[in-house]
């Protein structure tokens, strides 16, 4: 209750100061569902609470569009909902205005990592594990399970790409989540990574699409598969048994950023404080099933779905936060050598 009244104080305050005289924002998220269940959440919400107008807007994530509306001074997005990797780069490319996270809220009150120099988180998503329960007698617990081909024989699926698979590949090794990254660092440690998926290599079918796992589970073409766990949600509300796995799983947050340059920059930051209020989070949680970033939120979900979600204490605890730092120094070298691993026969 203590974080809920910050949160509504905070926008009472705004309401009070004069600063939110009727505007109109543009807010550009990633489409389809999402912006759906965000129109729901936030932006009528938004407009009853504040008077101001929400115009939806959506892209397809490319920077490329910013950073034309920016180097012209002709900024017509007001927020947009970007990636860890974007957010990092055009924060540091000044793309994006720098936040008062100060009144948004404090750090401790949000899950690690959702406020930055740029950027708010909306929520939390994870490369998770899954599988078709009905096909399996025993449930895999870990990656270490993934690679055992033995006791689970069948082919497994796998993102096509550097990212998420590397990291897997060296917890399936056994390296600690606590040093990940400071193993997959090193020379010696890709190497690693490399040499333990030559280990399942004839047993990988890749996918590329996030719809992908869940068809290759459901048909039986896999045994288990990594997926986004909104992806497995989705497919658990239609009535398919698909567990999930969350011991190792890799979480990310989406964030809110403020295009550098918009002339609304006092509204948008109201409205992102807006949507981080618990209640927002509920109703932004229940329809999509990624994790708040606002934990607070827990409270006001059944308790059911709330200790199914990513964000789930017990879950968190055992998921390894992705370090965009790492992948946007390194990225490009890493997915170079694994698209050559993977045209070798």
């Amino acid at each position: 209750m203590k974080k809920t009244s910050i949160a509504t104080a905070l926008i009472a305050a705004w309401l009070a100061s004069g600063l939110t005289e009727a505007a109109e924002i543009t807010v550009i998220s990633f489409g389809g569902t999402s912006k759906d269940v965000q129109t729901e959440a936030f932006y009528k919400p938004f407009e009853r609470s504040t008077g101001n107008k929400v115009l939806a807007g959506e892209y397809n994530g490319e920077m490329g569009k910013i950073k034309a509306m920016v180097d012209t001074h002709s900024v017509t997005w007001d927020v947009v909902q970007v990636e860890g990797p974007e957010l990092l780069r055009g924060c540091d490319e000044g793309l994006f205005e720098q936040l008062n996270t100060a009144a948004i809220g404090r750090e401790e009150d949000f899950v690690p990592g959702t406020l930055s120099e740029c950027g708010a988180g909306l929520l939390v998503w994870s490369m998770a594990m899954a599988y078709n329960a009905d096909r399996l007698k025993e449930a895999p617990t870990g990656w270490t399970d993934f690679w055992d081909t033995r006791k689970y024989p069948g082919k497994r699926a796998l993102r096509k790409g550097a990212k998420y698979t590397l990291e897997i590949a060296l917890m399936a090794d056994g390296v600690p989540r606590e040093n990940l990254y400071k193993e997959l660092a090193t020379s010696q440690g890709v190497d690693r990574a490399f040499r333990k998926l030559d280990e399942i290599k004839r047993d990988i079918q890749w996918w590329e699409s996030g719809a992908q796992p869940m068809q290759f589970l459901a048909s039986g073409d896999v045994v288990m598969s990594t997926a986004f766990n909104g992806r497995v949600f989705a497919a658990q509300q239609e009535g398919a048994n698909m567990g999930i796995v969350w011991n190792g799983s890799i979480y990310a947050i989406d964030s809110w950023a403020i295009p550098k340059g918009s002339r609304n920059k006092a509204v948008a930051e109201q409205f992102i404080t807006f949507s981080l209020r618990p209640e927002q989070q509920k109703l932004h949680t229940e329809r999509l099933a990624y994790g708040p970033t606002s934990p607070a939120t827990a409270s006001l979900l059944d308790p059911k779905l709330a200790a199914a979600l990513n964000t789930a204490k017990d879950n968190l605890a055992v998921s390894v936060p992705i370090d965009n730092a790492f992948w946007v120094e390194h990225g490009e070298e890493l997915e170079q050598r694994f698209n050559a691993w993977v045209a070798k026969s």
